[in-house]
């Protein structure tokens, strides 16, 4: 079965594609491309939270399209899938709340229209009906395209990290590390006045002289300490966090986003020591989403870590920017098939479910 999978992340920088080959449990790549939003679309889109329902109404509607056209482009000139997998875009995530709840944006139908094949879209509602916390999804990845190998840590880096335990004769579990690119991105945006998304290749963080000893504080903020299973929103690193402890005028820019990349890399490592490396002797920790492109940080988590190894995706075949459309592709294409798509243990759910919404 050929699955199209469509990623819009915490970043809210662009729509991510990946058309993948499934057959048996073996999943090959065979294209991906990211597509940009415009400028004034990123900015509405951090701005969702905040809006009115009207407001919020058509951007879903406007998002839906969006997707829809990035998706008809994509597949000019190549195989037609025979189902279509779309995370949407998160507006709030909050499991931890009087009342858990979830809300991704960017109507499916307007694929389904486009594409003339099923679309399979909200798959973490379920997942939290269930008892659980609706992130992460990528471990559920992580297992069916690693699991059967040697123990390694999975870590996706996209606007949130999250982390997950594979390995033949382990029982997979995953969750939320903390800040992933969030709150770089954030820093390089306030520093540019917008004129740059994120710090390429980790440029401005070399530059740039970390605050250790702040960065080991913020550490102790209570999220790092609490066992799993946990998730974030991308609110808990957003505007206010970055605010309050890097206020302007107290630090030279280039500082920021220094110490804001050892901290991302000190709560991944954090986690590792903490959570996962108790659990299982493991032989390496696999990089994927855009922070695995960032110098800076990976060689930030190369030292913490040291001596284990520190590899990325690619080298196993799944382009670091492919892993997370790739994901939702699988969980697409087995929820057409009628088959469970997601790991309990890393979500906290009471048992393994089907995941996601059809749209015939």
């Amino acid at each position: 079965m050929l699955a199209l999978g469509l990623m819009s992340g915490t970043s809210a920088d662009g729509v991510s594609l990946a058309l993948v080959d499934l057959r048996g449990k073996s999943l090959r790549v065979l294209a991906h491309a990211t597509v940009p939003y415009p400028p004034k679309l990123n900015s509405r889109i951090l701005r969702a939270p905040s809006m009115t329902p009207a407001e919020l109404s058509e951007l879903d509607f406007e998002l839906g399209r969006v997707f829809a056209s990035a998706a008809a482009r994509f597949l000019r000139g190549k195989r037609a899938p025979a189902v279509a997998g779309s995370h949407g875009q998160t507006v709030v995530h909050l499991p931890s709340s009087r009342i858990p709840s979830t809300l991704q944006i960017g109507e499916p139908s307007f694929l389904a229209e486009a594409l003339g094949i099923p679309v399979v879209s909200d798959f973490r509602p379920r997942d939290m009906a269930a008892g659980g916390e609706g992130a992460p999804l990528v471990p559920f990845f992580d297992e069916y395209v690693f699991g059967g190998g040697r123990p390694r840590v999975l870590q996706n880096i996209g606007g949130i990290g999250n982390a997950a335990l594979v390995g033949r004769g382990i029982r997979t579990f995953g969750f939320d590390t903390g800040p992933g690119n969030c709150l770089m991105d954030l820093a390089v945006r306030r520093m540019s006045r917008g004129r740059l998304p994120f710090d390429r290749d980790g440029r401005i963080a070399r530059r740039g002289k970390a605050d250790e000893a702040l960065a080991l504080r913020l550490l102790g903020a209570p999220f790092f300490r609490r066992p799993p299973p946990k998730s974030l929103d991308r609110s808990s690193f957003g505007e206010a966090y970055l605010r309050k402890h890097f206020p302007l005028g107290r630090f030279r820019p280039e500082d920021v986003v220094a110490t804001l990349t050892l901290l991302t890399a000190l709560g991944i490592a954090d986690a590792c020591w903490r959570f996962i490396f108790p659990c299982a002797k493991v032989s390496e920790l696999v990089l994927s989403g855009g922070g695995a492109l960032n110098l800076a940080l990976v060689g930030n988590l190369e030292r913490l870590l040291r001596p284990l190894p520190v590899r990325t995706s690619a080298d196993y075949g799944i382009p670091v920017l492919a892993k997370e459309p790739a994901m939702i592709a699988l969980l697409a294409a087995l929820a057409l098939r009628g088959k469970a798509n997601h790991c309990p243990a890393a979500t906290g759910a009471k048992g393994a479910r089907i995941l996601g919404k059809i749209s015939p």
